[in-house]
């Protein structure tokens, strides 16, 4: 289903709102390096599910959920004072998995070049057991044709 341009608008404004919040506002010292990467709303603007990534442990990532579950209301109200809407959405922090997706994939990207070096340097001294190009061209045929007088 495709998302209504009023949607995308007030993702990007809570996006805006969540991320400036988490900035200058909340104090709290269990809050990591959070970085806010999407916000996705429902089509009928009553939910608003945040994404977001933590540098640091996994101690870092739970420490920064429980920042965020416990300054949620807060973050809820400025959304709804600074967007202006009649309702606003309730708010959901999931972290986003994106980066060690990222992680993941680099790795198989890596161990991939590095079997194709190997591939490349065993091969680099070797030679065809037959011809180079095994194949008839068409010309050698016609050429072939001409000389036998057919």
């Amino acid at each position: 289903m495709a998302e209504s341009v009023r949607a995308r608008k007030l993702a990007e404004r809570i996006q805006q709102v969540v991320a400036q919040m988490l900035d200058t506002r909340i104090k709290d010292p269990r809050l990591g390096f959070v970085t806010v990467t999407e916000v996705r709303v429902t089509g009928d603007l009553q939910n608003a599910t945040v994404f977001y990534t933590v540098r640091g442990t996994d101690e870092d990532r739970a420490g920064t959920a429980a920042a965020l579950e416990s300054a949620k209301g807060v973050i809820r109200s400025e959304v709804g004072k600074q967007t202006g809407i009649r309702l606003t959405p309730t708010l959901e922090f999931q972290l986003d998995a994106v980066p060690e997706s990222a992680a993941h994939i680099e790795d198989a990207l890596r161990a991939a070049r590095e079997k194709d070096a190997e591939l490349a340097a065993l091969r680099a001294d070797k030679a065809f057991a037959g011809e180079a190009d095994p194949y008839r061209k068409q010309d050698e045929d016609e050429d072939d044709r001409d000389a036998s007088g057919s």
